[in-house]
């Protein structure tokens, strides 16, 4: 039981954190006076014509959006493996080949879907 106990003491610590900082110090150090200027939205100084919900916009620039993640999060597995390169070996370089050709099918589909224009 006692090689326990220090588990449920890391345990109340990692969920005290959060709700410390969420619940308690938050509201006691934040800027609370707000008004009918501060809830505007700031768009470079122009005072806002209408509302952003007023318009539709494009399903196209959510996909792009989506596109940039999954290409960004590719950088994020290329990096490591750079850096491990003599170490993973042949292994290494096979793994990482697959994984590119998995991205570039993914990116060919989706330009010849035109996904990728912008009109």
């Amino acid at each position: 039981m006692a090689n326990y106990s220090v588990l449920l003491v890391a345990a109340l610590i990692v969920l005290s954190v959060p709700v410390l900082t969420l619940f308690i110090i938050t509201p006691l150090i934040r800027a609370s006076r707000g008004g009918k200027v501060k809830l505007e939205p700031y768009e470079c100084g122009v005072p806002a014509t209408s509302l952003a919900f007023d318009h539709r916009f494009s399903v196209r620039y959510f996909l792009i959006a989506v596109l940039f993640i999954v290409f960004d999060v590719e950088t994020v597995f290329l990096f490591p493996w750079a850096i491990r390169f003599k170490q993973l070996g042949l292994f290494g370089a096979v793994e990482m080949a697959v994984f590119l050709a998995i991205l570039l099918i993914g990116y060919f589909y989706a330009w010849k879907r035109k996904v990728l224009s912008w009109v």
